[in-house]
């Protein structure tokens, strides 16, 4: 499995300047994550394309451009320099910055003039939907319509020509353009975002030109387009999702007492049927049907583990509710999670931490492997844990823990309220200004609320501090990072968000072997812990942290995965991308 990295600039620019896609085009291919999968993607979502379906016949067209079509081609790039936009009936063109230094160097002669290169990109456009991506972003339904006049007509009207020409030209622009970085800007969905395509070197008017004279537009599509395992298997997993859709779906499982192994119960029918559409279940039993098997126990447990359920392989009120989720919205949540995966562009790196927030689980990979991997306590959804990136440089055995501002009003100050001797009973000091401890009963706490309270409260390292015995530590600007707790217990249960923010972690003295490297064992981190004195170590070298926010994936098992939206950021996303397009978003 290979998991997203990325060196990135604001996302917010990339947005403003279309050509970044071209300039990522000449530099770059795109490497997304992978995974290892137990269930092989079909031929065509490993990226080994079916070829071209049958296309929207276009009629030839004479290879001689007339002074006419420039004329309405340069009379349209005249307007874009003099508005610095176009919109052609209500369509807006979106590389309109562009289109002017690709028209003008060929004086305007269309670009279009081949059958074939418009039957190419026309099918390109049909079957971008396997990407969850809307044809008619790319000018669909428009360019079909000017497709029918052109071929009923002989000759064909220039002006029509002219203006598919500028249409496919920016269709091809701004598909591209998706491919590689996504439609939706999630600087805007949110606004602490640090994850911004890299910049290539190129010159996009002649990337356009080669692709429009390459062999096949359809296969410079395809190339770039995301390959690896990881998107194909989302891709297959939204067209396995849409023949269950097309077939007829699946009947809900009706509410009622706990199904499990043993129980003959006409609902057992159903529930059969329901996970046989999935795959979870594989055999049937002959005669009856209701009768809840050890087969069937093992589908229900397969299906559990792949929504994130307590994997006990009985059917209860809460595996009746994942059960009966409509195909739509599974559909729906891997389209959101197509497209988080092309809002990032990668970067060839060969070691960094991977933290999946709705997974609550955390990720060492090194030279593209997965070298280990723990389960993880997240922030709550009122405290979320948040998405960004940053470099690990250092590690602390025996922390400290300074108490930040929104803890200490929100949960330490009122706990001394409700207790007095809470600081001394959780070995936390009281710090001023000046870096001396004070002594906690000279402090007058009528006094103070959380906006005034001018001291620091600093919890002495131990087995009971809330950072464990270990943090690792990465700078950014929302005081998060990855650390031990001694609150094992809540790793248990299966939805683990429990924190404040940062990430808890399982086992986290492994991860310090892993990174810190030769030398550092269980003894010698066990001495360091049994001096109970706070020692920092760094790293051998940085190492990229990713935390991210992934609820569609293939999990360790190589199984599809629907997670619960724990922060509901998936809506806002799919809103924006089943909305009509607009220039500047």
């Amino acid at each position: 499995m290979k998991f997203p990295i990325f060196h990135r600039k604001t996302m917010a620019e990339a947005y403003r300047k279309y050509s970044l896609w071209l300039l990522t085009v000449a530099a770059f291919g795109l490497i997304c994550m992978s995974c290892s999968s137990e269930e092989e993607p079909s031929q065509q979502a490993r990226g080994q394309s079916s070829g071209p379906k049958q296309a929207d016949q276009v009629k030839p067209e004479i290879s001689d451009q007339t002074e006419a079509v420039q004329a309405h081609i340069k009379a349209a790039i005249d307007q874009i320099s003099q508005s610095q936009q176009l919109k052609m009936g209500d369509t807006w063109l979106a590389g309109a910055s562009i289109l002017p230094g690709f028209y003008e160097p060929r004086q305007f002669r269309p670009a279009w003039t081949n059958p074939a290169k418009v039957k190419d990109l026309m099918q390109s456009i049909d079957m971008v939907s396997e990407d969850g991506l809307l044809p008619d972003d790319y000018h669909r339904r428009h360019l079909q319509a000017l497709s029918e006049q052109i071929n009923a007509q002989s000759p064909p009207e220039s002006q029509l020509l002219a203006h598919r020409d500028l249409l496919m030209t920016d269709a091809l622009i701004l598909l591209a353009y998706h491919l590689q970085v996504g439609k939706v800007n999630p600087v805007q969905l949110d606004p602490n975002w640090n994850m911004s395509p890299q910049n290539g070197i190129g010159n996009p008017v002649a990337l356009i030109q080669n692709a429009i004279d390459s062999g096949s537009i359809y296969q410079f599509i395809a190339d770039i387009r995301p390959r690896d395992e990881y998107y194909n298997y989302l891709k297959a997993s939204l067209s396995k999702y849409r023949s269950i859709q097309n077939g007829g779906s699946w009947q809900p499982v009706p509410k009622g007492p706990t199904l499990k192994k043993g129980i003959d119960d006409r609902r057992v029918d159903l529930l059969r049927r329901r996970l046989t559409a999935t795959g979870d279940l594989v055999s049937t039993p002959d005669g009856s049907t209701t009768l809840f098997d050890e087969d069937l126990k093992k589908a229900v447990e397969h299906f559990q583990r792949r929504r994130g359920l307590k994997p006990d392989g009985n059917v209860g009120r809460n595996t009746i509710k994942a059960l009966n989720v409509r195909d739509q919205v599974i559909i729906d949540q891997i389209r959101i999670n197509l497209e988080r995966i092309r809002w990032v562009m990668n970067e060839d790196l060969t070691e960094f931490i991977f933290v999946n927030i709705p997974d609550f689980r955390v990720y060492y990979v090194r030279d593209e492997k997965i070298k280990w991997s723990t389960r993880a306590q997240v922030g709550k959804p009122f405290r979320q844990t948040p998405v960004f990136r940053s470099q690990m440089t250092y590690l602390e055995f025996n922390p400290t823990w300074t108490i930040s501002p929104t803890i200490l009003a929100k949960d330490i100050l009122p706990a001394v309220i409700r207790d007095p001797n809470y600081l001394s009973q959780h070995n936390i000091q009281v710090i001023d200004k000046k870096g001396k401890e004070i002594n906690v009963g000279s402090i007058d706490r009528s006094q103070y609320s959380a906006k005034n309270f001018p001291y620091q409260l600093r919890q002495k390292p131990g087995p009971n501090n809330a950072l464990g015995r270990v943090k690792f530590m990465f700078p950014n600007k929302h005081a998060v990072y990855l650390h031990d707790t001694p609150s094992k217990n809540l790793f248990e249960p299966e939805s683990r968000a429990f924190s404040s923010g940062c990430i808890r972690i399982e086992n986290p003295f492994e991860l310090a072997q892993l990174l810190l490297g030769k030398g550092w064992n269980d003894e010698r981190i066990q001495q360091i812990i049994e001096s109970k004195k706070t020692r920092t170590v760094k790293l051998p070298r940085p190492v990229p942290v990713i935390l991210f926010y992934l609820t569609a994936l293939p999990a360790l098992d190589g199984k599809f995965h629907a997670l619960k939206d724990i922060y509901n950021r998936d809506q806002a996303v799919l809103e924006a991308l089943n909305a009509d397009f607009q220039p500047n978003n």
